[in-house]
């Protein structure tokens, strides 16, 4: 069986208004990323697993992509438990992921 989660659906789990322009911008999100509905299912636990580390998945303002994010200034640790989480998930899903520079920041590519 599988999931398939609407873009409205989606905004409303990860905390956006589903407004016109919102949803238009899920909806090129899902176009851009390969191979999306494979592991769209997913995205949510990841994002409420990344909670309690101030993580979380939001859509990039600069790309039509989804991006992982941690905000704020966190320890050492919580920053290695960070990108252990992020990495394994895209591993166990076979998810493209891109880590910016210097940043706890990943573009979701596709799977």
């Amino acid at each position: 069986m599988s999931i398939e989660l609407s873009p409205e659906a989606l905004l409303n789990q990860l905390g956006y208004p589903d407004t016109p322009k919102t949803v238009e911008q899920m909806r090129r999100v899902i176009d851009n990323t390969a191979n999306f509905h494979k592991f769209s299912r997913h995205l949510l636990s990841l994002h409420d697993s990344l909670a309690p580390l101030k993580g979380y998945i939001s859509i990039s303002n600069s790309k039509d992509n989804l991006k992982i994010k941690c905000s704020g200034n966190v320890s050492e640790d919580i920053e290695e438990e960070f990108k252990n989480r992020v990495e394994k998930w895209a591993q166990r899903y076979k998810v493209d992921i891109k880590r910016l520079e210097d940043k706890l920041t990943y573009y979701i590519i596709g799977g």
